[in-house]
């Protein structure tokens, strides 16, 4: 029987956290040539998510913190997909790139 997780707790929260920012530094290194703009645009959405994603945290709206990170992460996730960021399919890269 596969274990269900139903708790969205600060633990949780740090963990995506951290994995979001780690991918957000990898991104920003890796901006393909002429997609300066489209990255941009990425990276100022993602950076804020993941900043509503701490406001939402400090009020004890833990599954709208984390339904922002989730967004925040979506967005890096895009962006590698289509080529604005040149991310190598490294495993660590690959660990840090998705949840």
């Amino acid at each position: 029987m596969e274990k269900k997780i139903n708790l969205v707790c600060e633990r949780r929260i740090a963990r995506y956290r951290e994995i979001s920012e780690k991918a957000l530094k990898l991104a920003k290194k890796a901006i393909a040539p002429g997609k300066e703009k489209e990255a941009q645009e990425i990276i100022k959405m993602v950076e804020c998510y993941l900043s509503d994603s701490k406001y939402f945290q400090t009020q004890g709206h833990y599954v709208n913190a984390f339904a922002a990170i989730n967004y925040a992460h979506g967005w890096l996730d895009c962006g590698a997909r289509l080529g604005i960021f040149n991310i190598k399919n490294s495993e660590e890269n690959r660990k840090v790139l998705s949840f």
